[in-house]
């Protein structure tokens, strides 16, 4: 069974086309194995990033964001599973959801980009 512990606010992020833009997400879970999270990354229902048990997966990525993912492993022990997302253009506005799913919980964070 998955409940939700906590939403985090909405943060926004202003990146300019063609620029490169940092969204963050991280979980207060601390506790938690890293070996039993997995993180979704979203945008319009398209698959932008997945980290599977606490490594990369790009298996099920959307096209659109092909090699422009960028992720930070060594800041996933700290629960930290912000990305990088590179070469942004107007296509790439609008909320970014990550969800944060274990066993026991799940968080979600939204991030809003806009496109200058």
């Amino acid at each position: 069974k998955v409940c939700v512990i906590s939403v985090s606010l909405q943060n926004t992020v202003v990146g300019f086309n063609g620029s490169s833009v940092v969204l963050p997400c991280s979980s207060t879970e601390h506790h938690l194995e890293l070996q039993d999270i997995n993180v979704h990354w979203r945008h319009n229902d398209k698959i932008v990033f997945d980290i599977v048990k606490g490594e990369d997966s790009v298996e099920p990525q959307d096209p659109q964001y092909k090699n422009r993912v960028q992720t930070f492993p060594e800041e996933y022990e700290r629960r930290n599973f912000s990305i990088k997302l590179n070469n942004i253009t107007r296509a790439d506005a609008g909320v970014f959801i990550c969800f944060i799913t274990h066993s026991s919980s799940s968080d979600q964070e939204t991030v809003r980009l806009f496109i200058n």
